[in-house]
Parts: structure tokens; C-alpha cells; sequence
């Protein structure tokens, strides 16, 4: 499909900077079929039912972006994806400046050297560390997504991270879960709607545009992705029986998705995953879906649109610019119901 397809104006004052507190208070655009309805994510034990499976990914944020030096230059690393035993692939600004050998020093402490460099621009870094994850907490920041345009600060060191992030691992944020506060969980619970976790470790790729002009020549960047055979035996009952499965973010989704086989029973699941999904997927696991509200041309608004129909969408993303929901990562919600799903 032409990329263009997946475009739409949007006015830079829809994009969100800060989230709203509480979390909860959020906006939800409710997006069924071709009914489109304002809601609020505090309101969302109200369109489930009980026994319907809800599929949260458990991913902690690590303050993946580091202030270094080459020598006088001065170089930003994101950390993109583990690649071994303290050994990640990154990015880097300026990446040009760095060769392979190179020295990168973040503080007196803490180090890396350069072991490779792809044409991609993509870097790989051995760091020098007895304990990565201590100098990324004590040196690093939040990795923001570029379209905030500022600065981390220290407060999103608690606002870029779900109330249930156990894992670390990610570089990004699984958004949705965001909106989740430990009232909406346990109102969740009262109304015996069962909540089930699974892993999928987001990478900085998620914020890389398409810039191929049709989407088979979109090559999506591989994350890790785990789900445990107990998850996976909740979701096929709930299913069997009737029930509806619910992906909190297109994470969750496309972890359930990569786990599927072709007669819709879900298996356990640990390793990469670079599913892209488009229109014309047949979805085998998610009946509906908790997301964001996503950029023009990206992977995410192509799997919204997979899931919900093109033109649902389009009509659904005008209602929300015209009504002035907030958009992106600190933005408000969209509960999707899957197109052709009764």
C-alpha cells in the first residue's frame, strides 16, 4: 500500500508535552466500527465485560539517553537494543564523529568502546560497567520522543513508566499503559476482568518514520518479546469461551499477534519479533484495542488502521483533531474495537 495513504494534517498544538493528572483523567475516543464516542479512560470498566482478558505489556523504561564525549567532541547516545551482555545497539548524535575503537566517556566511572557501525547509522557500544543498569540510572535520562522537543526532566522519570513496568529493557514507553493508575486496576479486578502480562522490550526504531513510498519496502527494526505459557493458557480459555482479549498498546498486540498460529491458539513465546502489520492482516488473538493516538505515516497508525478499518480511522483521528484530544505519548486514548468483529 502507497505510504501516503497513512497521512493526515496535524496541527503541532494537538501534540502533548506533560500528562495529565491523574493518569485516568484522560480523554478515550471509543472507536466502534463505524460509532464514534467520547469517553474517559477512568470510564473503561463500562465497555468490558466480565471475563475479558486484558494483555498489558510489563516492560520497565530505562533512562536510556547518555550525555558523552569523544575526546572534545561531544556525542548523545539513545540506547536502541540490547545485543549481548552490556553490549546494546544505539544511536548516536553526532554519529558521524565515531569510528570503531572509539572511546565514549559519560563520567569517570562509566564508558564505552565503539565495536561496530552500520551504514543504517546504527551504533554497537560495549560498555564498561559492572552493573549497566546502575550508571544508566545514575548518568541517563529519560528517552523522550523527539516530537516532545524538550528536554527530560525529573518527574518523567515516574510519568514515562507504567504503574506495573517490572522488566527493564524498553527505550520507549508501551503508552497506553500510562492511563493506568492503581484505582483503574483494582476497578478492573472488582468486575472480574482478568489481567494477564506479557514483555516486549519497545525500541527506539517505534519513533523512526516510513520513508519507503509503499509498505513492503518498510523494513520494521526487531524487539524482544516474551509470553509465558500461563499467559498463554488464560488467553486461549478466555477465548474459548467467548470472551474478548484486550491489547493495552499496540506492544501487547503485536506481542500476541507474533505468538499466534494460524488456528488463532496462542503458544508461549520468547525471542525477536518485526511483525508489520497493515491493512489486510487477519488478526488472530486481539478483539480490541487500548492505544494511543499515533503520527501521520507511521508504523502504528497503518496498525490501527489494520485493525479498525482505514477509513474508520481517518474519520476517528478528524473527530479527535477537530475536538482537540491531546496526541502521542502524554496524549489521551483511543479504545478500538476490531473491524468485522461482532
Amino acid at each position: 500500500m502507497k505510504t501516503d495513504l497513512f497521512d493526515f494534517n496535524l496541527p503541532p498544538e494537538r501534540i502533548a508535552t506533560r500528562p495529565v493528572n491523574p493518569r485516568d483523567s484522560a480523554r478515550m475516543l471509543v472507536v466502534n466500527h463505524q460509532d464514534i464516542n467520547d469517553s474517559h479512560v477512568l470510564n473503561l470498566p463500562d465497555f468490558l465485560d466480565e471475563g475479558d482478558v486484558m494483555v498489558f505489556n510489563n516492560t520497565r523504561v530505562i533512562p536510556a539517553r547518555l550525555q558523552g564525549t569523544r575526546g572534545e567532541a561531544s556525542i548523545e547516545i539513545t540506547l536502541h537494543k540490547a545485543a549481548g551482555d552490556n553490549l546494546w545497539w544505539v544511536f548516536a548524535r553526532p554519529g558521524k564523529k565515531l569510528r570503531k575503537d572509539d572511546r565514549v566517556i559519560f563520567a569517570n566511572d562509566f564508558s564505552a568502546i565503539v565495536k561496530e557501525k552500520l551504514p543504517t547509522g546504527e551504533i554497537q557500544l560495549q560498555f564498561e560497567s559492572n552493573n549497566l543498569f546502575d550508571c544508566l540510572n545514575r548518568y541517563g535520562s529519560m528517552p523522550l520522543p523527539p516530537y516532545m522537543r524538550r528536554s527530560a526532566q525529573a518527574d518523567d522519570k515516574q510519568n514515562y513508566q507504567t504503574v506495573y513496568a517490572q522488566r527493564d529493557g524498553a527505550v520507549a514507553a508501551p503508552t497506553a499503559g500510562l492511563h493506568f493508575t492503581g484505582n483503574l486496576l483494582e476497578a478492573l479486578r472488582k468486575k472480574k476482568i482478568k489481567q494477564v502480562f506479557v514483555t516486549l522490550h519497545v525500541g527506539a526504531g517505534t519513533f523512526l518514520p516510513v520513508k519507503a513510498e509503499d509498505t513492503k519496502d518498510h523494513k520494521m527494526h526487531s524487539e524482544y518479546a516474551e509470553i509465558t505459557q500461563e499467559a498463554a493458557n488464560i488467553i486461549n480459555e478466555a477465548k474459548q469461551s467467548g470472551k474478548r482479549i484486550v491489547a493495552v498498546g499496540t506492544t501487547s498486540l503485536r506481542t500476541l499477534e507474533s505468538a499466534a498460529d494460524e488456528n488463532g491458539r496462542l503458544h508461549s513465546f520468547s525471542g525477536e519479533t518485526d511483525i508489520f502489520i497493515t491493512p489486510g492482516y487477519k488478526f488472530r488473538i486481539v478483539d480490541m484495542l487500548m492505544t494511543n493516538f499515533h503520527l501521520p505515516r507511521s508504523t502504528l497508525f497503518m496498525l490501527v488502521s489494520a485493525f479498525s478499518g482505514l477509513e474508520t480511522m481517518q474519520k476517528a483521528y478528524e473527530h479527535a483533531i477537530a475536538q482537540h484530544y491531546r496526541f502521542y505519548s502524554y496524549g489521551d486514548a483511543c479504545l478500538l474495537y476490531r473491524q468485522n468483529f461482532p
